[in-house]
């Protein structure tokens, strides 16, 4: 078990993980609270190598909250870019026929809602590459994660946004 000075992580995990994923959970429901409770203890991790942490209780809940309010935040951004009822004006300037419309609205929600279950971090690699327009390179510095954990991330992205649209 990974341990530093203080308690393992295992032991912090254990002691923290229910009112964490409690709270997690009415902030951001419960389809991605656990991903961000597996990131507020990958961001634990990285602080310890910096030095000890006076009360890693409080730490993991300010963390939790921290990364809550951030994805709230990101989620309302990425509603802002996506809304699912839009039609594309390419396609409503294409002379489409109702039914083809229909069609189109019923595929931007499909997927819409694939870029929504993505897992938080996977989402947030695929806006960013897709609607920022940064590289790999630029999206792995921006986030601190290696570029092939980009490349990972927008395969997952695109192998469930295909997925949507068959």
């Amino acid at each position: 078990m990974f341990r530093t000075k203080g308690r393992s992580i295992g032991e912090l995990f254990e002691r923290n993980k229910r009112d964490l994923l409690d709270c997690l959970t009415r902030r951001v429901g419960p389809e991605d609270a656990f991903d961000l409770l597996q990131e507020t203890f990958v961001r634990m991790l990285r602080r310890r190598e910096a030095g000890p942490i006076v009360d890693e209780d409080a730490y993991l809940r300010t963390t939790a909250i921290n990364l809550a309010r951030d994805f709230s935040r990101h989620t309302k951004s990425v509603a802002k870019h996506i809304a699912p009822g839009d039609i594309p004006a390419d396609i409503a300037e294409a002379g489409l026929n109702p039914s083809q419309i229909c069609e189109v609205k019923e595929k931007v929600r499909s997927l819409y809602a694939a870029m929504k279950n993505l897992p938080p971090r996977c989402r947030e690699v695929f806006i960013l590459r897709r609607f920022h327009d940064l590289s790999p390179d630029e999206i792995a510095q921006r986030l601190g994660i290696s570029r092939n954990m980009v490349e990972k991330h927008l395969r997952l992205a695109l192998e469930r946004c295909h997925a949507a649209l068959e």
